[in-house]
């Protein structure tokens, strides 16, 4: 069993951290093929090349470990939609990149959006939320809609209720990844073109 830092006690040492995020990457694997409800600590075990064992010494449950594999999840999508949004002094430049970085992200990363839809839709098919409005995580639409009224302020954007905009704009990206999943022939280049197409239209003067 590892050692533990003198220092901090409670902070897990090096080879600790190594192990916990293989074993996440091993829960987004099983995620992304096996479905949610298949993934068991014991699939998990069998992704990872490790006992099941050593899976509970670092997560006392599944429900631990998926927890931890979605906020990674949503952490990673999160900081690369906001470092391509925070490059962008203009708000209509910032709002059409991120547009663009929410589909990009999602393209580019298949099995971590198999990961969110798994975690937050239900057993039945994936056809209805768990809980009501938990698709819109981490705070999405708050930031966007402060991204909107940043346009306001400026002159740029139009007056609307900017929650409703938000939630507009999200929902529309997420039909198309949702389609895309389907149907993976769908030109998500193109198909971003015409989200920033009509993202634009909707919000300026």
């Amino acid at each position: 069993m590892p050692t533990r830092r003198s220092g901090d006690p409670d902070r897990p040492t090096f080879t600790e951290q190594a192990r916990r995020r293989q074993l996440v990457e091993a829960t987004i694997d099983s995620i992304a093929t096996r479905g949610y409800p298949a993934t068991s600590l014991a699939a998990i075990a069998e992704q990872a090349g490790v006992s099941k064992a050593a899976v509970l010494y670092h997560y006392a449950s599944k429900d631990k470990l998926t927890e931890a594999t979605l906020a990674h999840v949503l952490g990673r999508f999160m900081a690369y939609v906001g470092e391509r949004v925070e490059r962008e002094a203009d708000p209509k430049a910032a709002l059409v990149a991120y547009v663009r970085a929410m589909i990009g992200y999602q393209q580019a990363n298949r099995r971590h959006v198999r990961v969110i839809v798994e975690m937050l839709l239900d057993d039945q098919g994936g056809t209805k939320l768990k809980t009501p409005g938990s698709h819109d995580t981490a705070g999405r639409w708050q930031g966007l809609a402060g991204l909107l009224m940043k346009g306001q302020e400026s002159g740029d954007f139009r007056e609307f209720d900017t929650r409703t905009v938000a939630l507009a704009i999200g929902g529309a990206i997420d039909g198309v990844i949702a389609h895309w999943l389907v149907h993976p022939e769908l030109d998500l280049d193109a198909a971003a073109a015409e989200l920033v197409a009509f993202t634009l239209l909707a919000v300026e003067r």
